[in-house]
């Protein structure tokens, strides 16, 4: 099977590449069930990408039921080395604008109940997960959003809450107290998962509303989101456009060595259908 080095994950507004070449639908199943669509393969530039749309076309699958191990498992099989997603997210600053761009550095976990390793089971691995983001990925993303013309922040924190209601006004401010600067639902487990299978992560963000924090703007609702996501949308494919050349060839940042001393049951205590089910993810530490 052909290899795409590039992944890009859609969200909410972005349901595919434009410009890709050669361009076909793949149909996997993994050991996690099956991912959330077909997955477009093409060539951008002459770089192999792959496109899965998060939530499926047509929109059909709520936040928390995103099948996000058999996602990033299934890019992972068809040898993706660099993830860019896309997500619809809401401000919890002023100065992060309606339409602008966040290409967010850190995380914090407000989701409850979500699988969020490929890991258990009888084989148990920690990741270091300081830095959620891939820093090269990230500078990759900001310098094309500036390219853009986007109205883009190089940092700030996501906090990723469970959905698919939006937030009270009590839990909005609260997230401000917390020390957040966007809030959305589909960051995670897609990060963690993406460092266990040692695959470069980043995303672009793209602020819709303010979430409902705010006294004089406009409360968040699908219509709102739908209308900003619709605007960004073409900004959103020329970042990926200008993106993809540069991060094929990042080198040297540390993903894809993420699992190495991460791993601590003994080879021999490991069940084995557990090392066949995590053979593609695990098995250059096992072998």
């Amino acid at each position: 099977m052909p290899q795409f080095k590039i992944g890009v994950i859609g969200g909410t507004g972005l349901y595919d590449v434009e410009g890709l070449a050669e361009v076909e639908e793949v149909k996997i199943d993994t050991p996690f069930g099956k991912p959330s669509d077909v997955i477009i393969t093409g060539k951008l530039g002459g770089v192999g990408v792959a496109f899965l749309p998060r939530h499926g076309r047509g929109h059909t699958i709520i936040p928390t039921e995103v099948p996000s191990r058999a996602n990033i498992y299934a890019l992972k099989s068809l040898g993706v080395e660099s993830i860019i997603a896309i997500n619809s997210v809401g401000s919890l600053k002023e100065n992060i604008e309606q339409g602008n761009l966040v290409i967010p550095d850190q995380l914090i976990d407000l989701t409850k109940g979500r699988t969020n390793t490929f890991f258990g089971g009888g084989i148990v691995a920690h990741i270091q997960f300081a830095e959620p983001f891939c820093p090269q990925i990230r500078q990759v993303l900001y310098g094309a959003a500036l390219a853009a013309g986007a109205d883009a922040h190089p940092y700030g924190t996501y906090m990723v809450m469970e959905g698919p209601a939006f937030s009270t006004k009590a839990e909005s401010h609260l997230h401000r107290t917390l020390g957040g600067d966007i809030i959305g639902m589909t960051a995670l487990p897609e990060a963690k998962l993406a460092r266990e299978a040692e695959i470069c992560y980043a995303i672009i963000a793209c602020a819709t509303d303010y979430d409902v924090w705010h006294e004089t703007e406009e409360e968040v609702g699908v219509e709102v989101i739908l209308k900003t996501m619709r605007r960004q949308e073409e900004l959103c494919k020329q970042i990926i456009k200008l993106s993809i050349p540069k991060i094929s060839d990042v080198e040297g940042c540390g993903c894809s060595s993420a699992l190495q001393g991460a791993i601590v049951t003994a080879p021999e205590a490991m069940p084995p259908d557990i090392i066949k089910k995590l053979e593609l993810i695990i098995g250059k530490y096992i072998s």
